[in-house]
């Protein structure tokens, strides 16, 4: 029997099975690598510098009020960050779902997945220019940066099922997360010596994190080189039909993209799964994206004690994430998950009532965030990959990641209408609470196995 007996008639096998194990492992590197170089966006831009940045600069071109005027509308300066985040991913719902569609169809994953990267780095580097109360500036930026982050990671995510088993993918999810807090860990150690030493080095502030803003970008572009030279176009079970129509490749992956989406019906299980997903993975991005505008402006912490309360969350997310992935291999990953979610309760909890300039007690809050943060993304990211069909990884991988890092919508703008109505940074933290409840509730409904079975793949011995 051929290696694509198993699989159905319109599709081939995925990459990992061509190839021998130093071939495999080759590919996994080079998939590790492009957490390591995407990671620089989200732990330097999105969860340090560029929020409470943003912020200062839409408060200098704020009016009498504290208001500032994107296209017309009136909003509290202090909620332009979180608005535009929501924003620029509704925006990417439509981009993602539009490429993973053409990259299922055509095979060409990894020239989608890496051309989006060099944009999101090109825009990243464009805020270096981000200044005085040029906020409109910072928002295209920030806007653009983010689709292509969101797009190409979500092309990254395609590559999962092809580069491990089904009883390997946590371990392999796991690593790639690990690599991406340690990449994303040491620019940011970088970043921190550069901000706590700019007087030294005759910067102002405001110069050293325009630097900073501008070395994510730069460090996203030269590491994404890597998974350029070492994986394949191709990713997962990628469609035979796909070059049956090299005419009017738009028009008909417009076509195929409305039959994929009537065809998810099909699989209600998964539907159930990825909406709890989106729900608390709502939560947690809304959390790691608005922490330093919350450590910043409602407890009083300075800006190299936010630099260094995220580094620590990226460390400890390295090793919370490797230890959540041996548990998952002992409880599974669904009982993982949703011990993780009962940590994030906690963690939130202890956040509300954290007092203000108190550096030593927003540390600890860090170190509670890295134990959960990367497990429960690691984890999710693998189980989900169980319960696609072979053949729609892309595509699929596109909803998904409507609520992954930097890109989720629901959480920001619940976060920037608490503060529009509040106020009060504290009634908008707390406001989240919401989302990993109704997220705990709808995962403990879905019955996994079931799910997987549902959509044709093999069940791995423990779930």
């Amino acid at each position: 029997m051929s290696t694509t007996d198993h699989l159905p008639d319109d599709v081939s096998s995925p990459p990992a099975a061509a190839g021998d194990g130093r071939e495999l492992r080759r590919m996994q590197f080079g998939w590790y690598i492009n957490d390591w170089a995407n990671a620089a966006f989200s732990a330097t831009v999105l969860t340090v510098f560029l929020g409470p940045y943003l912020t200062d600069v839409a408060k200098n071109a704020a009016d009498a009020s504290g208001d500032v005027h994107p296209l017309g509308l009136s909003i509290r300066a202090g909620s332009f960050f979180p608005y535009t985040v929501s924003f620029s991913v509704l925006i990417s719902v439509a981009v993602m779902l539009l490429t993973g569609t053409v990259a299922d169809r055509t095979g060409r994953h990894k020239e989608l997945m890496c051309g989006f990267a060099y944009l999101g780095a090109l825009a990243t580097m464009g805020m270096f220019f981000l200044q005085g109360d040029n906020y409109l500036l910072g928002g295209a930026l920030l806007v653009v940066a983010n689709i292509a982050y969101a797009t190409s990671v979500a092309l990254s995510y395609a590559y999962l099922p092809g580069l491990a088993t089904p009883d390997e993918r946590d371990a392999v999810s796991s690593k790639g997360w690990a690599y991406g807090y340690a990449g994303g860990g040491l620019l940011l150690i970088a970043n921190l010596a550069l901000f706590q030493g700019h007087e030294a080095l005759g910067l102002s502030s405001g110069t050293a994190v325009r630097i900073c803003l501008a070395s994510a970008g730069l460090w996203w572009a030269l590491f994404t080189i890597v998974p350029m030279l070492r994986l394949p176009s191709r990713a997962g079970a990628v469609r035979a039909r796909a070059a049956a129509t090299p005419d009017q490749p738009a028009a008909g992956s417009l076509r195929e993209l409305g039959r994929t989406l009537k065809g998810m019906r099909k699989h209600p299980l998964t539907l159930l799964y990825l909406a709890a997903f989106l729900c608390y993975n709502d939560g947690i991005q809304t959390v790691v994206s608005q922490a330093s505008l919350y450590g910043s402006e409602e407890l009083g912490m300075e800006q190299g004690t936010l630099v260094a309360a995220v580094l620590i969350v990226q460390i400890v997310a390295i090793g919370g994430a490797l230890l959540l992935g041996r548990i998952a291999q002992r409880y599974g990953a669904k009982r993982t998950i949703l011990g993780s979610l009962v940590g994030w309760v906690v963690t939130l909890a202890l956040g509300y009532f954290m007092p203000a300039h108190q550096p030593a007690w927003f540390y600890a809050l860090a170190c509670m965030i890295g134990l959960v943060l990367g497990g429960s993304q690691a984890l999710s990211r693998s189980l989900f990959s169980h319960l696609i069909p072979a053949g729609r990884e892309a595509e699929y991988f596109s909803l998904y990641k409507v609520s992954d890092r930097g890109t989720s919508w629901m959480g920001p703008l619940v976060f920037g209408l608490a503060y529009e109505i509040t106020g009060s940074y504290r009634s908008a933290i707390i406001s989240l609470l919401v989302f990993f409840v109704i997220g705990f509730a709808v995962l403990v409904k879905v019955p996994v196995r079931r799910a997987i079975e549902a959509v044709g793949n093999p069940v791995p011995e423990r779930l």
